[in-house]
């Protein structure tokens, strides 16, 4: 249960974020927002990263929601147990279903943190979630899932399942 309302805490931060920003920042007007490191600058985004796959928006959506369902079956099913795996899978599907709600009902992403130190590409909070879940669960998967899953008695593969 603490998942679900992490998922919906972040889901929700990110359509209050997106909403904001459209109706407060003309399209690619810009807001001062951390001087020299941040802006908030409004993009309709209809691709991924970079803008790649612009105009492919419902290829995109029905990626989003099948990953979305991935993500719900294994965070239900018990798979990974321990917190440490199972936050991250959350941000990356809160991140997801923000995006999804985005292209579903828009045809288009919101994004709006533009970095100004570097030329990165616009994101939001979706994005965040989806970056840093994705990093903070393939260091789980990598070296923490084997000992930590094994320490809470999960069957790992046919052999262990057997007993």
């Amino acid at each position: 249960m603490p998942y679900v309302i992490l998922v919906a805490a972040l889901v929700l931060l990110d359509q209050g974020v997106k909403f904001l920003v459209r109706a407060n920042i003309e399209p690619l007007g810009s807001v001062p927002f951390l001087p020299h490191i941040l802006e908030l600058t409004y993009v309709k985004n209809t691709g991924m990263a970079f803008s790649l796959f612009s105009e492919h928006t419902w290829l995109l959506a029905l990626i989003s929601a099948v990953v979305a369902v991935g993500l719900a079956v294994v965070l239900a099913s018990g798979v990974v147990r321990h917190p440490l795996g199972r936050v991250p899978l959350a941000m990356v599907l809160a991140g997801a279903v923000g995006n999804l709600i985005d292209r579903v009902f828009l045809g288009y992403v919101t994004d709006m943190f533009r970095v100004l130190f570097m030329n990165f590409a616009v994101f939001n909070v979706a994005d965040v979630c989806v970056v840093c879940g994705g990093i903070v669960f393939c260091v789980y998967f990598c070296f923490f899932y084997e000992r930590l899953e094994k320490k809470k008695g999960l069957p790992h593969g046919p052999a262990d399942a057997d007993g």
